[in-house]
């Protein structure tokens, strides 16, 4: 590693404290483009992310499914089929539409 003066190093460590902010941007942005798309697909109406509101909080569904390698494929679907709380002929407005909640399936998965 080349020797850097006192003003070198200033402006590396600027540079990498900006990359490291940029990053984290980034993280919370995709964040919370999934919890939009949660919200647009009408899953936020029955469910929270932190409290249950007609079905379970989506943090204590990840909690559950954590390390199950099996989840996604599961939840996709409990989802398009209905849970037992709900039944398939529930009020979930995009519930059977192929390919819709594979995403937020795996958003809430991500959730700590």
């Amino acid at each position: 590693m080349p020797n850097l003066t006192s003003t070198e190093t200033v402006k590396m460590m600027k540079l990498m404290m900006t990359a490291a902010s940029a990053a984290l941007l980034l993280l919370s942005g995709a964040a919370s483009a999934d919890q939009a798309l949660a919200q647009k697909n009408a899953c936020m109406s029955c469910h929270g992310v932190d409290k249950k509101i007609v079905g379970p909080a989506f943090k204590e569904v990840a909690k559950k499914y954590a390390g199950d390698k099996t989840a996604k494929d599961r939840l996709v679907a409990k989802v398009k089929t209905g849970a037992k709380a709900c039944g398939p002929d529930s009020d979930a407005p995009n519930r059977r539409q192929a390919g819709r909640c594979g995403e937020d399936v795996e958003w809430v998965l991500s959730l700590k």
